[in-house]
């Protein structure tokens, strides 16, 4: 191969990454096949679905206080049925989940970590649900907003979306936090996290093209400044694609970080196509125990030893506030901001 061409060489190295890129697919849509036979249904409303039913996915554990706030959001954005996975909740969330109207639910106390966190399982039902609607994919403390999301819901979204060709829309991860200790934001059932973590850093957030899986990988913001400021390479992830017009051939490659085929990750670089943002609302006071009891499962991550250091410092509450720190007033200053872009969306 050394005496080929280099414009051979990049092609046989590109025809080889895709082939593997495909296998890994196969490979992936087959575990979530086989775990989904683990699945027990809790209660399946799935025969009431319509072809044109935007749906919802999760798997949680121990959501009680975030659900409600939660499905109510994005009902009112314009999820039609909710798709969840509960892993072994035992503070009531598999209960309030199974009498929603709206829910269909299943269980599974397996290692959340064997199943690619939790992937396998959503990965199931998307396979046997999901084709052919638009699939939003989300953790319980993620909310969904994208630029005029409360004049324009998903419905006008999708349609748009369809009508440009576009397949997915992507979405980075904002962190939100209190101003104080992270052990004085409790949150009573159903009260919006988002009121109770008014704070967000605005910058600064690295942006990296990355050619394997075509994807624009994003680190930073708050948990880069006061986490991981001396292994910034360790900072967790923020790019993700929770909305996509799905295919039976898709699949989850890492979180929703990822997703195959390739061509589906690349709607950051394209000017032309709008970008939501995920208020993530983890850091409440409930962090502070989800922290200790993560560390000690050691469910949450593929190297969970690179983040021990992490937990000890939620565990030590501290004040992720600082004089940059900006209040957040609506979709207009993060579009503003840049940490979202309107494409042509915005022209409509």
């Amino acid at each position: 191969m050394a005496d080929l061409p280099d414009s051979l060489k990049i092609g046989l190295q590109s025809g080889l990454e895709a082939y593997k890129q495909r296998w890994k697919r196969r490979r992936l849509l087959w575990r979530a096949w086989r775990a989904g036979r683990g699945l027990v249904s809790v209660v399946d409303r799935t025969k009431a679905l319509r072809r044109r039913d935007i749906l919802g996915f999760a798997c949680v554990r121990n959501e009680g206080a975030r659900l409600p706030h939660f499905l109510d959001h994005h009902r009112a954005l314009g999820v039609d049925h909710f798709l969840i996975v509960d892993n072994g909740s035992d503070d009531g969330s598999a209960e309030m989940l199974a009498q929603q109207p709206d829910v269909s639910l299943w269980s599974s106390t397996a290692s959340y970590r064997v199943s690619r966190f939790g992937l396998d399982w959503v990965g199931a039902l998307l396979l046997r649900h999901g084709a052919g609607h638009w699939c939003l994919t989300l953790d319980a403390d993620e909310i969904l907003i994208y630029p005029d999301w409360q004049a324009r819901g998903l419905k006008v979204l999708t349609v748009w979306l369809d009508a440009k060709g576009a397949a997915g829309l992507p979405a980075m991860m904002l962190d939100l936090y209190p101003k104080g200790p992270l052990s004085q934001m409790t949150l009573a059932p159903g009260q919006d996290p988002v009121q109770a973590l008014p704070y967000f850093d605005a910058g600064p957030y690295d942006r990296t093209a990355q050619a394997r899986y075509v994807n624009t990988a994003i680190r930073g913001g708050v948990r880069g400044r006061v986490f991981f400021a001396d292994t910034p390479e360790h900072a967790p992830h923020l790019h993700k694609l929770p909305l996509v017009k799905w295919q039976r051939r898709y699949v989850y490659l890492s979180s929703t970080h990822l997703a195959l085929p390739r061509r589906l990750n690349g709607g950051f670089a394209d000017a032309a196509l709008p970008t939501g943002l995920l208020l993530h609302t983890k850091f409440l006071a409930d962090v502070l125990t989800r922290s200790a009891d993560e560390k000690a499962r050691r469910e949450h991550f593929t190297h969970a030893e690179r983040y021990d250091p992490y937990y000890d410092q939620i565990l030590a509450d501290p004040d992720l506030w600082d004089e940059n720190s900006l209040r957040l007033e609506g979709w207009q200053q993060l579009l503003a901001l840049g940490l979202m872009q309107g494409g042509d969306w915005q022209a409509v």
